[in-house]
């Protein structure tokens, strides 16, 4: 996601906090991955108000905008805590560099349709989170830029698929197999529609749905002149961290969590 694609990124962020409204928590420690300049930084800030951000700086930022994030986030974690975590490191790592436990909220934002396994994601959200913390994301699902394949200039603009392929089941189905509780998945379709090619070259290469190597200065006739992105939305808990996964229909405890109980009843 590019500089130029930022005002779906807060599109998609308010939407996000409509669905988060209806939701009771009131979280210490939140992770913002990926983190940018918006208005639903500050209603987090004000929904959240003794919460503790910590940020991963979207990628691409400009210079002013990235100095203003950490500026926003330096000047909140003098007062509640939280510090900067790097979206690169956990691209390269597949780590996400906070300590086990240590945050109630992840709120992530069109990040998961450009990782080839989701699955990492989800467990490094499931480790991070402590037990009754909820993790919210939103992604480009498998039929945004349908429109693309069916071109009949698709191969000349080297049209590729999201790296991530996962539709709103997959995801289900993966928070579940993660040991996430209770996941609630949603999905609607956005069309975005062009008088310009030069304007829908430049949307279609900032989604990362054309090899980078296109020349947007090739002269190509029959683009379409629609767009469309298929948006996924989901949250899930974590509950019964201490409980090993389960099998059989059967779940067992982890000795440690079983405490034995002393009477104060007088013989």
């Amino acid at each position: 996601m590019t500089q130029s694609f930022r005002w779906l990124q807060n599109e998609i962020a308010d939407r996000m906090l409509q669905k988060l409204d209806i939701v009771k928590l009131d979280p210490r420690d939140v992770l913002l991955i990926p983190d940018f300049p918006g208005a639903h930084a500050k209603f987090l800030r004000k929904r959240f108000a003794r919460a503790a951000f910590y940020s991963a700086a979207a990628e691409g930022l400009s210079g002013i905008s990235l100095w203003y994030l950490r500026a926003v986030r330096q000047w909140h974690s003098i007062f509640r805590g939280g510090s900067s975590v790097s979206l690169d490191v956990f691209r390269r790592t597949g780590r996400i560099a906070l300590p086990d436990n240590s945050v109630d909220l992840i709120f992530s934002n069109l990040l998961l349709q450009d990782l080839q396994d989701p699955t990492l994601f989800i467990k490094e959200c499931w480790r991070v989170l402590r037990e009754g913390g909820l993790l919210t994301f939103s992604y480009l699902g498998p039929d945004t830029g349908k429109e693309l394949l069916e071109a009949k200039v698709s191969s000349r603009l080297g049209v590729q698929p999201l790296p991530s392929p996962w539709d709103m089941h997959d995801m289900g189905d993966a928070l579940l197999g993660e040991q996430f509780s209770d996941p609630v998945m949603d999905m609607e379709y956005l069309n975005l529609e062009y008088d310009s090619d030069a304007l829908f070259l430049a949307d279609v290469k900032a989604l990362n749905l054309m090899s980078p190597d296109f020349s947007s200065a090739q002269r190509l006739i029959d683009l379409p002149k629609k767009l469309t992105l298929e948006l996924v939305y989901g949250h899930a808990w974590v509950l019964g961290k201490h409980l090993a996964k389960a099998q059989n229909h059967v779940a067992y405890i982890d000795p440690k969590q079983i405490q034995r109980k002393t009477s104060t009843d007088p013989a």
